[in-house]
């Protein structure tokens, strides 16, 4: 799978941990990436993941959960007049992917982090998602320059 792929499903992964706790949150995540390994979701993506692939998955996704408490307090610091609560669900996924990868994975360049994230905001957000999140993330990529 591409990153941008691997990403998208990380995403959706994300989206779906909303609704979960923590042990239907790992199931729904073993359901999704066993129905793209034996092809009942291959359309969704369009591909197959190798077991690499799953495993990349399955940490990030754990890692943005792990880090999902410190992720939302600092969104909610750089969002003034946004806290995380009033977000729409997808634009908050998007956004934790992002800061996720702008300041826990050191094999994700910022520019690139940010870049995905708009592109995962224009394909399953509103009108303004994109927007939103690019300013967002430009203020948390400064911050963590400093």
């Amino acid at each position: 799978m591409k990153r941008s792929e691997i990403r998208e499903t990380i995403f959706i992964l994300l989206f779906m941990s909303q609704f979960y706790d923590e042990n239907g949150t790992r199931e729904q995540r073993n359901l999704y990436l066993e129905g793209m390994n034996d092809g009942r979701l291959s359309e969704v993506q369009g591909v197959m993941p190798t077991d690499e692939d799953t495993a990349y998955i399955t940490k990030k996704l754990d890692g943005i959960l792990a880090h999902q408490e410190e992720i939302d307090a600092m969104l909610d610091k750089i969002s003034e007049g946004w806290k995380i609560r009033r977000m729409a669900g997808t634009d908050r996924c998007v956004l934790r992917l992002a800061v996720y990868e702008i300041c826990y994975d050191e094999e994700i360049p910022t520019g690139v982090a940010i870049n995905e994230a708009v592109e995962l905001a224009k394909k399953y957000g509103g009108d303004h998602s994109a927007s939103f999140v690019n300013g967002i993330l430009a203020k948390i990529a400064e911050e963590n320059r400093k």
